[in-house]
């Protein structure tokens, strides 16, 4: 007959070996082995990789780049023959330039951006009024031109009349300043006159309501050359 309490002590001497065999395999290899897993029925939790940091692009050669000017179109003080009073603002429409006359030969050139072909136009007119950073309600001929026009835009950097605006007489030209500076030194507005921030905050602080501004028609390069030194 099988003696039961003999088999049970045997079953437990057998599970106490087994038990001291695993912990002596599990360290007694190298420290640089991969350790034992004891309980090969419980799954061992997935390893986590944190995700490598995001790589930022670099930045573009172009970024912040500012176009400088090209010298003939920089604010520089000029020999000016014209007969006109100082203080008197000249606009020569065909080679883009704006003259502020100082008197005693001299002017005062900055180049500017004009109307595109069919939008140019000449004529004697004063400044009736200034503001800064100005506001840009565009005039119904040009919303119906350009219906995607914005109907009225609150100044700032991002308006197209720029940090300067002086209006001249009844009509809807300003010489005003831009926020897209390589236009300078082009025919490309619907008939204002532009300069740089720079510029136009420059003539703004020499011009007052009242002064003078006369546009020469396009017919008319020949006559200004022979007056500029």
């Amino acid at each position: 007959m099988l003696n039961l309490s003999a088999l049970i002590s045997n079953s437990r001497r057998v599970a106490i070996v087994g038990a001291f065999t695993i912990g002596a395999i599990a360290f007694s290899g190298p420290a640089s082995a991969t350790p034992v897993q004891l309980f090969p029925f419980f799954p061992a939790p997935p390893m986590q990789f944190a995700p490598p940091p995001a790589v930022e692009a670099a930045p573009s050669d172009n970024e912040g780049v500012v176009r400088e000017l090209p010298a003939r179109l920089k604010r520089q003080i000029v020999s000016y023959a014209g007969r006109e009073a100082p203080g008197t603002v000249i606009i020569d429409t065909p080679n883009t330039y704006l003259y502020y006359v100082l008197g005693g030969g001299q002017a005062i050139r900055y180049g500017i951006g004009v109307g595109r072909d069919g939008f140019t136009w000449s004529g004697v007119q004063s400044v009736t009024k200034k503001a800064e950073w100005p506001d840009w309600t565009p005039p119904p001929e040009m919303i119906a031109r350009q219906p995607y026009l914005p109907r009225h835009m609150a100044g700032g950097p991002g308006n197209p009349l720029g940090a300067r605006a002086m209006y001249l007489g009844g009509t809807v030209y300003r010489i005003h300043g831009t926020n897209a500076p390589e236009t300078i030194g082009t025919h490309v507005s619907s008939g204002c006159i532009r300069l740089t921030n720079e510029d136009v905050t420059d003539l703004y602080s020499r011009v007052n309501v009242g002064t003078r501004v006369i546009v020469l028609p396009m017919d008319r390069r020949a006559d200004l050359a022979a007056a500029v030194r």
